[in-house]
């Protein structure tokens, strides 16, 4: 919860992008925009570009999402089935960015992956989210609204449930990082800067938990835009989506598995205790969850103010505060 970063090219004149090997009739004819709805000073305009890249993404999803039948429906098979379709939806987002890497010329790391610092970053975030989660089932526990129940897994059935689920919120935060705070953050940061773009896709990613999941609320929708704008804060200050990455895979599987309540309105299976809310809606959230809860937000700003604290803002170069150079990226 993408920095614009210029391309090199940005920084030359119109002239120096010129080859100087072409003739004086073609050099005049590039300076002309001659399909201005498609075409910027930089080649394929922001909006178009965000539009290819969500193209080649569906059909990727509808070819590759078609082969679910070949997992037999028996036993966990739906377990299984949903696995493969969590991977299908962050091979959607990725494998798209790769192409469109090439076509732009840019490395994949411009779009919040830089192989830097990973680790430090992603585990980071992990220890993030689960102590900013511990944090405010804490705080409903204290105000008497959350119970933990008993243990509802015995055995190794605890430790599988609990890989099954850590690798399929991976997936699910791979998934919703990327598509909102990967390449289309970066490209459309191009178009009208950072925090412009954030806003848009942070509510828009709330706007989209509102309208699909069933049981979410208008406060658990405004918790999800909320913690869109804190990632898009850690990606600004890191340079990277590693963080965020981390936080929102560890936040998902403590709701689902570790603390076993709902998240944005859904439920697991094979979850560790059997807890329950009890009292009033905006406290406990109801069926969104703990998301759903004012709480929550008390918890988000509070990450934003310690985020800030622990990792301050770097002084920007003479580019401009929305520049990032290739060092920041990790």
């Amino acid at each position: 919860m993408h920095e614009a970063r210029p391309d090199l090219d940005s920084k030359l004149t119109p002239e120096d992008r010129e080859s100087p090997s072409l003739p004086a009739s073609s050099s005049s004819l590039s300076r002309q925009p001659t399909h201005p709805i498609f075409l910027g000073p930089d080649g394929l305009r922001p909006g178009w570009r965000i539009f290819l890249y969500l193209g080649m993404g569906i059909v990727l999803f509808m070819l590759l999402s078609s082969l679910e039948r070949l997992i037999p429906e028996h036993g966990a098979g739906w377990l299984w089935r949903s696995m493969f379709l969590q991977f299908v939806m962050a091979l959607s987002v990725l494998l798209p960015a790769y192409v469109m890497a090439a076509i732009e010329q840019r490395p994949f790391s411009s779009y919040g992956f830089p192989l830097r610092k990973v680790g430090a970053w992603f585990g980071l975030g992990v220890l993030w989210g689960i102590l900013a989660l511990s944090t405010l089932m804490l705080l409903l526990w204290l105000v008497g609204v959350f119970s933990f129940g008993s243990l509802s897994l015995h055995g190794p059935r605890i430790l599988r449930f609990a890989l099954f689920w850590g690798v399929f919120f991976l997936l699910v935060a791979v998934f919703e990082e990327f598509a909102f705070r990967g390449y289309s953050q970066f490209t459309l940061a191009q178009g009208i800067g950072f925090w412009p773009a954030a806003c848009v896709l942070s509510l828009f990613f709330g706007a989209l938990h509102l309208w699909l999941n069933e049981g979410e609320s208008a406060v658990g929708a405004f918790c999800a835009a909320a913690i869109g704008l804190f990632f898009c804060f850690t990606l600004r200050r890191s340079g990277s989506l590693w963080f965020a990455l981390g936080m929102h895979a560890s936040w998902d599987w403590g709701e689902s598995y570790l603390y076993s309540v709902p998240d944005s309105g859904g439920t697991v299976a094979g979850h560790l205790l059997n807890s329950s809310f009890h009292g009033a809606r905006w406290l406990t959230g109801g069926t969104v969850g703990p998301e759903g809860s004012v709480l929550a937000l008390v918890v988000i700003a509070a990450s934003w103010v310690v985020f800030d604290r622990i990792y301050p803002a770097e002084k920007r170069s003479r580019r401009g505060p929305e520049a990032f150079s290739e060092d920041e990226l990790g």
